[in-house]
């Protein structure tokens, strides 16, 4: 009879006293008591929270939101402009972007942007453009954009979305484009 090597008996001997041991946790669970029921768990608490100190707010649905987008990018395209479009919601996330065929590399992260900003102060970023005299350091905030080209969405009078565009040769062009794409959720 051959000899096992001393790691082949170790192995074989772990192997044998886990067998045992689920035998004998088997044995354990099969003699259990029937009277013996699990615990109850106690019902799952239902949070329905309803004080002054909540809010609901509005949001585009993706089809409304690429509804806009479209919308904006179609006009654009009629005016003979290659720009692109970016849909964000009312906490400044993106829902949609479209970059038109032959819109420049600037124009996507420059449409984001100026929706962001107009989304932020609920206002067309021209307007928000001629604030800036009053209020220099706007311009320094991470993410904004003071450029013509972005309008809000509204709802209830507030802000629940905003379409910026970039691309045009203006600002005046890009936010033309995008009042299109806001009206278009009017219809």
């Amino acid at each position: 009879m051959n000899k096992l090597s001393r790691r082949a008996r170790i192995v074989t001997g772990s192997a044998a006293l886990a067998a045992v041991g689920m035998g004998a946790f088997g044995a354990v669970a099969v003699a259990a008591p029937e009277d013996a029921k699990p615990a109850p768990q106690p019902a799952a608490v239902k949070a329905d929270v309803k004080t002054p100190d909540t809010f609901q707010t509005d949001h585009l649905t993706i089809d409304a939101a690429s509804k806009a987008a479209q919308a904006t990018l179609d006009a654009a395209k009629k005016a003979n402009q290659r720009v692109s479009v970016a849909v964000v919601d009312r906490n400044g996330n993106t829902i949609v972007t479209l970059r038109g065929d032959g819109a420049g590399p600037q124009s996507y992260d420059a449409a984001q942007k100026k929706a962001f900003t107009a989304v932020s102060w609920n206002a067309p970023t021209s307007t928000l453009v001629q604030r800036l005299p009053q209020n220099p350091t706007l311009k320094d905030i991470p993410g904004t954009l003071f450029l013509g080209g972005g309008a809000p969405v509204t709802a209830k009078g507030g802000p629940i979305a905003a379409i910026g565009v970039a691309g045009a040769p203006s600002g005046d062009q890009d936010e033309q484009f995008a009042q299109a794409g806001v009206a278009s959720l009017n219809q």
